[in-house]
């Protein structure tokens, strides 16, 4: 009477408990670089949602009865864009109305910018120093999505290679023992796309939601360097008061 033979288990067990150190290292490697891709969407998500949040206050600005009203209406929030945007711009104004040692001391550089220049200046130095924030560790996420694959295709080829050396000594080269150990070398090739496919698509939707926010920084902060400048964006409102004594009373 022929013995059948119970068929061999081969998957993500067997490849671990049957795997060498190169195997083992590469895949736990990819289930870090999934972690943490995982963990940098959902953190950088949530913060781009509660920007978004912030963005819609804006209005809220204008019609405040002064510039300390705008400010509250905007949120008290420590890392909001729109808040230290707006900030930065009063503190630029106020600053160029209170030099009053320029001539008292050296002429330099900065003294030539006119409150126009000197507000822009600041306004971009606020939003290039939020771009720096909103981008902080996407780097990470376009590198676990290029280099993932790879990864993967790494351990694939040395799980084959190995499946080839076992059954060139085993002397027997049946299709069902070449199957089973191929087809699990595989796997890696297929851990490598997952963790990979998430990143790259995490990346690009962190990239389109960040460019839509820079997008109402930046028209922000049109906005407010007509008001510190020529109170364009208030006049659409109500009477605004000249440049000059609108500084004044911010430093107030």
């Amino acid at each position: 009477m022929e013995t059948v033979q119970p068929p061999a288990a081969f998957g993500l067990a067997h490849l671990w408990a049957q795997g060498d150190g190169v195997i083992r290292t590469i895949a736990v490697l990819l289930l870090m670089m999934s972690v943490l891709s995982w963990v940098l969407i959902i953190l950088k998500a949530l913060d781009l949602r509660r920007h978004r949040a912030q963005a819609r206050r804006v209005e809220a600005f204008w019609h405040a009865s002064d510039f300390a009203d705008g400010l509250d209406r905007l949120g008290r929030e420590p890392d909001n864009p729109f808040r230290l945007l707006a900030q930065q711009g009063r503190d630029a104004a106020a600053h160029l109305q209170g030099r009053d040692d320029v001539a008292a001391r050296p002429p330099q550089l900065h003294d030539q910018l006119d409150l126009s220049d000197w507000v822009q200046r600041a306004l971009r130095q606020a939003i290039d120093d939020c771009v720096a924030r909103l981008q902080a560790g996407l780097w990470l996420l376009a590198s676990v999505g290029s280099t993932a694959p790879f990864v993967g295709l790494f351990g694939t080829v040395w799980s084959i290679y190995h499946a080839l050396v076992g059954i060139g000594a085993s002397g027997n080269a049946g299709l069902d023992q070449v199957a089973g150990p191929i087809g699990e070398a595989l796997i890696m090739t297929a851990l490598g796309l997952a963790v990979a496919i998430p990143a790259v698509l995490g990346y690009n939707a962190l990239v389109r939601g960040h460019k839509a926010l820079v997008h109402q920084l930046n028209r922000f902060a049109h906005e407010l360097h007509a008001y510190f400048v020529t109170g364009a964006r208030v006049a659409a409102r109500a009477p605004a008061p000249a440049a000059d004594a609108r500084v004044r009373a911010l430093r107030a």
